[in-house]
């Protein structure tokens, strides 16, 4: 099952709900209280906790992961990497009662979605990084995801992986292009057009073909949006909402149109050339899954230089290659369009992996849903889609 299939819709689970109240949460945690004495010197090691599936591994022992292990061998420093991230909210209810307790997670750095990393910051449970010791990622970080909205300057988190939600369609069976969002909603395609079902996945795409600016949307853009897919599923032209199960739709005919992730369309494309996808001429949302330190980390600066080894060009290139996603680091670019093997050169060329100008300008990292919002949004969404 692909990480990302299991991601839900409201942000946060009855631990989420608890905190969601209005003003300062019950469990912010001050800037004072969030680091502990760094045993990076004496303990040369990093608890590293990501998603399954996404890093690279040696092709005959899948168990060796490239660029972690050249990591040790330039610094010296082991990293205990886990793949526990299977979902945003129960990786939440697993180290929140830690967080809010001020009690160490056992973990040095965590790779979460921009939505819940906003949680974290609200809450004060993520400690501010050290560029000063990040030159790699001063120097190479995407000029367009330098400040999202819920951490400006990003100061405490740095991404990890990028992706863009746009549209995926058959073109060879629709036998037409789309352009547009508002393309979903012809009468061909009626009954063949699925959404997604997470509210903090789905929402921007349909927000930006009504034409609004996601980096500040209002509650009414939402209610709109709301109320034209209510009319839709009432008319049968949306056929379900789904998790990554639109893959398998997509690739059976089942589904000819619908809203899909640029990383799974680029592995849908190795088995189906006749597979597109389509930044529509609105815009889509550019988000990112980010790596962040949380409070009382044993050992904070390994964990920043274990981030700033993979903003090394040469190093990003390497992970980019295997995961096919957004790469944060555009400068991986030249390193790939230099290498030997045609396959790994043809990666620079692919703009579902480093978008170029003409796609850069119709994308946006959507502003995040506030604690205050969350409740009324989520209950409306998740009665709509039948969550």
């Amino acid at each position: 099952m692909s990480r990302r299939s299991l991601l839900r819709a409201l942000g946060g689970g009855a631990a989420g709900l608890a905190l969601a109240g209005c003003g300062v949460p019950a469990a912010f945690v001050a800037p004072g209280d969030r680091a502990r004495r760094d045993l990076s010197a004496r303990e040369r090691r990093v608890d590293f906790a990501n998603w399954p599936l996404y890093i690279d591994t040696d092709d005959e022992d899948t168990s060796k992961r490239p660029t972690l292990d050249a990591f040790t061998e330039r610094t010296g420093i082991a990293v205990r990497y886990t793949e526990e991230i299977n979902d945003n909210d129960e990786f939440f209810g697993k180290i929140s009662p830690a967080l809010m307790n001020g009690q160490e997670t056992d973990r040095d750095l965590i790779v979460i979605s921009d939505w819940m990393a906003a949680r974290f910051v609200r809450l004060g449970w993520v400690q501010e990084m050290d560029r000063a010791s990040q030159p790699n990622v001063s120097k190479y970080l995407d000029p367009q995801l330098r400040s999202p909205a819920f951490d400006n300057g990003r100061r405490h988190s740095v991404p990890w992986q990028c992706g863009i939600t746009g549209i995926a369609y058959n073109r060879a069976r629709l036998g037409r292009e789309v352009r547009s969002t508002a393309d979903l909603w012809a009468g061909d395609l009626r009954g063949k057009v699925t959404l997604l079902s997470g509210l903090d996945e789905a929402f921007a795409l349909l927000m930006q073909g009504n034409g609004v600016d996601v980096t500040r949307w209002r509650a009414d853009d939402f209610h709109l949006v709301c109320d034209q897919v209510e009319k839709r599923v009432r008319q049968g032209h949306v056929r379900r909402f789904t998790g990554n199960d639109y893959i398998k739709d997509l690739s059976t005919g089942d589904v000819l149109a619908c809203q899909a992730y640029s990383g799974d369309v680029i592995q849908l494309q190795a088995d189906n050339p006749d597979i597109e996808f389509v930044v529509p001429e609105e815009g889509a949302e550019l988000w990112a899954e980010s790596l962040m330190i949380p409070n009382l980390a044993r050992h904070k600066r390994n964990a920043e230089a274990l981030i700033e080894h993979y903003y090394d060009p040469e190093v990003a290139a390497e992970l980019a290659s295997w995961v096919n996603y957004v790469c944060p680091v555009p400068a991986a670019r030249e390193v790939l369009a230099s290498a030997k093997d045609e396959e790994t050169a043809a990666l620079a060329e692919d703009p579902l992996i480093f978008p170029d100008d003409a796609m850069r300008a119709r994308l946006a990292i959507a502003r995040d849903i506030t604690s205050t919002e969350r409740q009324e949004l989520a209950g409306r969404w998740n009665a709509l889609v039948g969550l």
